[in-house]
């Protein structure tokens, strides 16, 4: 509703940028695991029902948008790439699971295994994207070829 002319929108979006990644994203951060009830996973079904939520969620996160993007002409290493960064999406997932545990749609329980499959698909990401696109390959981190080199 702030008019773009004049200046006023970038600056106000620059004031409450720095408050929003300094302050309110830590402490949702916080919040968020101080509702994760580890404890809740007491029994080897709940750990394999968790294993099988990490599973499916990489494949249906890898396989959607990596076909997407090789259906668009992109070569396998390339939509692999994007398939594999694909599954660093926890911050949106814990925003939708905070919802759902608000409305009671899912169980602390579920929202345990569900903010533990945030986190690994995460965590992933990067170790998984320097193995599918090495910086050698002109992938993340590499250095760029400038007139010295040729």
């Amino acid at each position: 509703m702030v008019p773009k002319e004049g200046g006023l929108a970038a600056a106000l979006i620059e004031k409450l940028e720095d408050v929003a990644v300094v302050l309110l994203l830590p402490v949702f951060f916080a919040f968020s695991g101080l509702r994760t009830q580890i404890g809740l996973l007491d029994t080897a079904q709940a750990w394999v029902t968790c294993g099988a939520i990490i599973l499916l969620a990489c494949l249906g996160k890898f396989g959607g948008s990596a076909v997407a993007a090789r259906f668009t002409g992109l070569r396998w290493r390339e939509a692999g790439a994007i398939g594999i960064l694909m599954n660093t999406r926890g911050l949106m997932e814990l925003i939708v699971l905070n919802l759902g545990l608000d409305l009671g749609v899912i169980s602390p329980t579920l929202f345990t295994m569900m903010v533990i499959m945030a986190l690994v698909t995460t965590f992933m990401t990067s170790p998984l994207l320097k193995w599918m696109y090495p910086p050698e390959a002109g992938g993340a981190g590499a250095r760029p070829v400038g007139p010295a080199d040729a």
